[in-house]
């Protein structure tokens, strides 16, 4: 025994495979499918034929109290009754553990895969003559044939190999792998195999040296095996998992938990699924809500009833939610169900309809716990206009790019004591944002280009040419998109900078259709025949909403424009966020600006 986690040991692997089969060792849920190909499965039975080490597998001791996951049969394990409580779990080596019992303990062909991912049926079959051949590379002495174990040439025309019988495997020196580990199977392909040669003294001979070079070391081959002990917790095992298995996908939390709670016959999957319809259902914000945001946003409601309980800190990483007790997610999961319903509520409220337009899905988390603690105070107004305010500094602020889990925890506990008249939550006082960062707002891929985009709906935008609301078309036939004001083609042409031009403070939210009538003109001349229709007055109105300055536009001053429209965006700033945008005359605006965005 080494320290008090993990023991050491060597099992034969017949034995490890024996085990296998009966069911006592079987594989964690949230292992994912078996998937190795009918290349790779010949290099592995290759070198164990060879007694070359394959590496170690790891195991974890079942029936504890700290990782209890729900257990499935390795693929290809067939038991006649229900299977029996497993003594061990895989966590590393399944797809060794798995190719060599497909293809050394089941009777009928592994289904397994081409390198191009194609799915084939084959057995597997150790020629004697090569195996014994020194110049022949051990892995060209290992056959793999379909289903039909023959092998075809001219479209299946011709056969150049058959060992669909006994009589043909004696006959070609082909031993079926899958005998290996068959004592009574093994015995009596080896007779019959003597027989059908006559017992002829240099087949006898060949026989002889074919068990103790290639069947010997079958027999004899032992397995390194690392075994994790019961009492191992399970953000340890999950842990060590992910270390272990750095080749593959790694797994993501809910995986775990789905397998965690299935332990207890809770199809967390199921319940998610429902919870995720209804919900996109109601409100297409919601559309690309992840599982993992949903056990976030559960955990932060859990820990904050612990929490208040006096039983630990409030968090959302990955060790709060694996320590997430299912009857706790029974509790938490409706009121977070409950708590993102109002969160969309808000965020519509203020003029984000779409999930295209969402600055932040990961601000969903905090939100949706913070909706679900104040319950019915989110329905006061002077609490939704506070949330809005924490809800735009953690926009402009950019706050929520990164691992924001510990802000997540500061946020479910700071912001409801604010709304009761506490003190500021720290999403608040850290937020800032510089005027020159609108510069470089160039496309939606950032959270404030976006929210600057909705901020301008909340100012009421209208359609440059239509006249009707930008949040009213956005539902109607003609899409909404952010397009340029001064048109890219003409800005180009007119070898304006790029930076001004195709940042934010140039852009604005229209119709498609409207987009189009712009096309590449000047705005003195896309705004002529609307004036003509609808008036000149009119359409200074409509062009204001956009927090455009008509009269630079209709003077095709793009430099003016920029300076002026700056300062509006950043006013919309400051009325979102409660707070002043500090830097607003100083040297780097001036150098860049030309002037103060006063």
């Amino acid at each position: 025994m080494i320290g008090n986690t993990f023991r050491t040991a060597e099992p034969l692997l017949h034995n490890l495979l024996d085990r296998v089969q009966r069911g006592v060792v079987q594989l964690p849920d949230f292992q994912r499918k078996w998937v190795w190909d009918d290349a790779r499965i010949q290099k592995l039975l290759a070198s164990v034929s060879l007694a070359r080490p394959i590496g170690a597998a790891m195991l974890l001791e079942a029936g504890g109290d700290e990782a209890r996951f729900a257990p499935r049969l390795v693929t290809g394990a067939k038991l006649s009754g229900a299977p029996p409580a497993p003594e061990h779990l895989i966590l590393d080596g399944q797809q060794r553990l798995t190719s060599l019992f497909l293809a050394l303990k089941s009777d009928g062909p592994v289904e397994t895969f081409t390198e191009k991912k194609e799915p084939i049926r084959r057995y597997y079959y150790l020629d004697i003559r090569k195996c014994l051949d020194q110049e022949v590379d051990r892995v060209d002495a290992i056959l793999a044939l379909p289903e039909e174990r023959k092998l075809f040439s001219d479209f299946k025309r011709k056969v150049e190999l058959d060992a669909s019988t006994a009589e043909r495997e004696y006959a070609l020196g082909l031993l079926p792998v899958r005998l290996i580990y068959d004592q009574i199977g093994f015995a009596g392909w080896r007779q019959g195999y003597e027989k059908f040669h006559n017992y002829a003294p240099q087949k006898l001979a060949e026989w002889s040296e074919f068990e103790r070079e290639v069947w010997l070391p079958f027999q004899q081959f032992k397995l390194p095996v690392i075994e994790l002990l019961k009492g191992t917790p399970k953000e340890a095992v999950c842990e060590v998992f992910e270390n272990v298995n750095t080749g593959g996908v790694a797994l993501t939390v809910f995986e775990l938990m789905t397998a965690t709670y299935a332990a207890n016959n809770f199809k967390l999957r199921d319940d998610w699924e429902a919870r995720k319809k209804r919900l996109e259902d109601k409100h297409e914000l919601l559309a690309d809500l992840s599982e993992t945001e949903f056990l976030q946003a559960v955990t932060l409601l859990a820990t904050c009833r612990r929490s208040a309980a006096g039983k630990g800190a409030v968090g959302c990483k990955r060790k709060d939610i694996l320590r997430l007790g299912l009857e706790e997610y029974k509790a938490c999961a409706p009121e977070i169900e409950a708590g993102l319903h109002r969160a969309a509520r808000l965020l519509m409220r203020e003029k984000v309809f779409v999930t295209n337009n969402l600055p932040y899905q990961t601000q969903f988390v905090p939100l949706s716990a913070i909706c679900a603690l104040i319950g019915e105070r989110f329905d006061i107004d002077t609490t939704k206009t506070k949330l809005a305010q924490w809800y735009w500094c953690g926009v402009f602020g950019e706050l929520y790019g990164g691992a924001s889990e510990s802000r997540f925890a500061l946020d479910v506990q700071q912001v409801p004591a604010w709304l009761e008249g506490g003190p500021e939550p720290r999403t608040i006082s850290d937020s800032s944002f510089s005027p020159v960062r609108l510069l470089t707002l160039q496309t939606r891929l950032s959270a404030a280009y976006k929210g600057l985009m909705a901020r301008l709906m909340v100012s009421g935008s209208l359609d440059f040419i239509s006249g009707e609301p930008i949040q009213f078309t956005t539902y109607m036939e003609d899409s909404v998109d952010i397009h340029h004001i001064f048109p890219a083609d003409y800005c180009e042409k007119a070898k304006l900078d790029r930076k001004f031009w195709n940042s934010v403070i140039n852009k604005g939210p229209l119709t498609a259709s409207t987009n189009r009538r712009i096309g590449g003109k000047a705005p003195s001349k896309y705004l002529a025949p609307v004036d003509d229709k609808l008036g000149a007055a009119r359409v200074n109105e409509i062009v204001a909403t956009h927090l455009v300055d008509p009269s630079l536009l209709r003077a095709d001053d793009f430099h003016g424009h920029v300076r002026y429209r700056a300062a509006r965006l950043l006013d919309a700033i400051e009325k979102a966020t409660g707070k002043a945008v500090t830097g607003r005359d100083s040297d780097e605006v001036f150098r860049e600006f030309g002037g103060a965005l006063a």
